[in-house]
């Protein structure tokens, strides 16, 4: 990079290295508030003459097209002329070749200049950014030798470049908002930048191929690469006795058509690197929306399928009249709000037949429309009931060009240019085309991602339990975090089951590994530890036959799995451990926490190795926190840490059981480095008072019945529950009646359990369980487990290791 010297003479010819070039800034009345050194060479008004002037009349523009020349405003298609420019008609970049008057010269002696025009955005007063050079002395004859085309070459790019010395007082800000302008440049080095341009007028000269200003006029200037082809070919041509050039082409039509697709090429691949920043499918329709504002079109509204939008996979079928298309995303240079209220963001509809979106959706093609009709305007605006569209769309370009992805259309862009800017040609289609291919592969693999993560979570959720907060004796409540970076499919899991005498099975478990095969895995383990808590088994056992089960579904996988049963009438919590992290206590009495001393035992899937289960006291309203290792293991920090910091915030005070899961999450989930799921379950253990709680042993005989019934209502009344007495009885009275007939039993226990329902169990020591008959119209038996069924809230039916318990449940009264 070159940069010309601040202080340096300024002379009338460009010096190698160096082109003089005149800044004028304009505010938002259309005055001139800066009036470079440069500006007045180049257009010969003093700097007191111009500042405070309107700007069009410093800068008349009587012709964009200089009468020797061809037109060059057919082969730019990037914007219009000055005079547009300076009218503040345009809110976008743009550049091109203009003939301007000045002071002293004659209309047939108007100056030929290359301009540039930056509207500046912000809050400062100034509005418009004007670089302009000299273009009959970029391009003078007589300079091929002595670095005549190494200045050429170094016009290629040029950006405006500054140290900051001025007496304009608007430098600094404009310094400030100079990236906006030159996406690369630092605030720092634009205020090194600004008064070498704003003052002198000398600019800096890069070579690098990778960052382009805004719009570049290259139109009418040669590139010494070319001439050196040119000329390579017109050698080969005079040897073999040919024309150096084809007939009908002149060298400045080949340099104004290069310059075009260069820019178009360019354009592309800037927008190709703003787009596809995330895989989030919102953000992405963002990304593509603003790639193509103002640089491309004014306005672009984006049209997705409706299988899009709701992540429900790839689009079956083509496109037709009933086809519903939501318009995602409306970006635009009009004032703030126009667009919002008639054609706002979320809304869906179909598209006729006779409209160029359904031409465009149903071919795959871009459509053009160079100008939108009276007649078209009013085919589109019959589309939306009581808007008028048609002020917004009638007289303005348009260009429909298709999202694709694998030959299926999943929308189209609606891309709009205002009155004054050039219409949408046949490059602009091939260039909006190949935007569309470029922009719908990026939406597609968004598509994709939100697929697979909305089918990723659909099975996670599946496969966890939704846990009831308040099981008998105890409260719950849980939390799921998805893995950060090995995906949002785990295999944690945790689980409650419900067991006979108001006791409740806790368990959390983890499969070593992450996706849908360890997901897979985790479901057939917990699938298998609620069939056999169902079945009572004692802690150690479970997890023996669980072990067991492992070995049996393959040698691929281990699990590491905690298992708890909680006895709120005992009070006592009965643990064992399968190579899991040890569960967390927090004592009511004194608020303390320990981590509890357990065997840790093997992981599931090891095999052959023996569990040992813990039998521990518990006081009402001690809390039991157990989880995964992903909460406490961060890599490349011992996992101490995180148990100690677990232990710690599982103390703290909380105003309820999900402000302590949300306070112990916050306490570990902020560290970083997380990578694994997270499973966590905490249960306060409130215990059943002894008041609360009713047993009576029965004999085996048929007027026990009776007196069952008599017990039931009586502790009911003693309860204030009388009305429940009716069912209670009712249900109690078959239970028995079933024990005393059908079952080789020497007792039969009667227990009744006030909790978050009225709980009522009826226990032998006879282990074969009792079914659910279809009983015809003579049966004698068979009808009174069905009568159970209709009238109990839930009911159930489990052994034990003397016998069984059969039970029921009903709803407490509303209070």
């Amino acid at each position: 990079m070159e940069r010309g010297t601040p202080g340096a003479p300024v002379t009338q010819s460009a010096a190698s290295g160096r082109i003089p070039l005149a800044v004028v800034v304009v505010d938002g009345a259309g005055l001139v508030s800066h009036w470079s050194v440069g500006a007045r060479r180049l257009f010969g008004y003093a700097k007191e003459e111009a500042v405070g002037r309107p700007v069009g009349d410093l800068l008349p523009v009587h012709g964009a097209i200089p009468e020797d020349r061809e037109p060059y405003g057919a082969y730019d298609g990037l914007g219009p002329d000055l005079e547009t420019s300076l009218d503040g008609r345009i809110s976008y970049p743009a550049a091109g070749r203009a003939r301007l008057t000045g002071p002293g010269r004659a209309p047939a002696d108007r100056l030929d200049v290359l301009w540039w025009a930056y509207p500046l955005v912000g809050p400062g007063p100034e509005r418009l950014l004007v670089l302009a050079a000299d273009a009959t002395r970029l391009s003078a004859p007589g300079e091929q030798e002595g670095g005549g085309d190494e200045q050429v070459e170094q016009v290629e790019r040029i950006a405006p470049g500054f140290a900051l010395h001025t007496d304009f007082p608007g430098a600094d800000e404009l310094a400030a908002r100079l990236p906006e302008i030159l996406p690369s440049m630092s605030v720092g080095e634009s205020a090194r930048i600004v008064a070498q341009v704003l003052e002198l007028g000398y600019p800096v000269l890069e070579f690098s191929r990778h960052d382009r200003v805004p719009v570049t006029p290259d139109w009418g200037v040669a590139r010494r690469a070319e001439r050196k082809e040119r000329r390579r070919r017109a050698a080969q041509a005079a040897v073999v006795g040919l024309p150096a050039v084809p007939d009908g082409v002149d060298e400045e039509g080949e340099d104004l058509e290069y310059a075009a697709v260069r820019e178009r090429l360019e354009f592309l691949n800037e927008v190709s690197g703003r787009i596809g920043s995330s895989l989030d499918l919102s953000r992405t329709i963002v990304e593509v929306s603003k790639a193509v504002v103002p640089r491309f079109t004014d306005v672009a509204g984006t049209y997705l399928r409706e299988q899009v939008v709701a992540g429900e996979g790839f689009p079956d079928g083509a496109p037709d009249e009933t086809t519903l298309w939501h318009r995602v995303a409306v970006e635009h240079t009009d004032e703030p709000g126009r667009w919002d209220d008639v054609v706002p963001v979320g809304e869906s509809m179909p598209f006729p037949a006779h409209t160029p979106f359904f031409q465009c959706m149903t071919s795959g093609d871009p459509v053009l429309v160079p100008r939108i009709t009276e007649e078209m305007g009013n085919a589109i605006a019959s589309q939306f009931e009581k808007r008028d569209i048609r002020p917004l769309i009638n007289h303005r370009s348009m260009l429909v060009v298709p999202l694709k992805a694998r030959n299926v259309v999943l929308g189209f862009m609606i891309l709009l240019r205002h009155q004054e800017r050039p219409v949408f040609n046949d490059m602009d289609r091939v260039t909006g085309a190949e935007l569309a291919a470029r922009a719908g592969l990026v939406l597609d693999n968004a598509r994709m991602y939100t697929y697979q993560e909305s089918v990723a979570d659909t099975l996670q959720d599946s496969m966890l339990p939704h846990i009831q907060p308040r099981m008998s004796g105890c409260d719950i409540a849980t939390r799921y975090l998805p893995g950060t970076l090995l995906g949002r499919v785990g295999g944690d899991w945790f689980d409650s089951v419900k067991l006979p005498g108001s006791r409740t099975a806790l368990v959390v478990g983890d499969v070593m590994g992450h996706g849908l095969n360890s997901a897979a895995m985790m479901g057939q383990l917990r699938t298998a530890v609620q069939t056999m808590a169902a079945l009572d088994l004692p802690p150690e056992q479970l997890l023996r036959n669980l072990d067991d089960l492992a070995q049996r579904l393959g040698e691929h996988y281990l699990a590491t799995c905690l298992y708890a049963v909680y006895d709120p009438i005992a009070s006592e919590l009965h643990l064992a451990n399968a190579g899991h992290i040890p569960p967390v206590l927090v004592r009511a009495a004194d608020g303390r926490s320990e981590l509890l001393d357990l065997p840790t035992g093997a992981p599931i899937g090891v095999g052959g190795v023996p569990f040992e289960s813990v039998l521990m006291r518990v006081a009402p309203g001690d809390r039991l926190l157990m989880c995964t290792d992903g909460l406490v293991e961060v890599r490349g920090e011992d996992i101490g840490v995180g148990l100690a910091t677990l232990t710690e915030s599982a103390a703290h005070p909380a105003a309820s059981m999900d402000d302590a899961c949300d306070t112990i999450i916050r306490a570990l989930n902020t560290r970083g480095g997380r990578k694994d799921d997270v499973a966590l379950l905490m249960a306060r253990l409130n215990g059943i008072a002894p008041e609360d709680v009713a047993h009576r042993r029965l004999a085996l005989d048929p007027s026990e019945v009776s007196r069952a019934r008599d017990l039931v209502r009586a502790q009911l009344r003693a309860w204030s529950l009388e009305a429940l007495s009716d069912a209670a009885e009712l249900l109690v009275s078959e239970l028995v009646t079933n024990v005393v007939r059908h079952a080789r039993s020497s007792r039969i226990d009667l227990r009744l359990v006030r909790s978050g329902a009225l709980l009522c169990e009826v226990e032998d020591d006879d282990q074969t369980l009792p079914t659910l008959l279809s009983a015809g119209p003579g049966d004698e038996f068979g009808r009174g487990l069905r009568v159970v069924s209709a009238l109990a809230k839930e009911w159930g039916t489990s052994r034990t290791s003397v016998g069984k318990t059969v039970w029921f449940e009903l709803a407490l009264p509303r209070r």
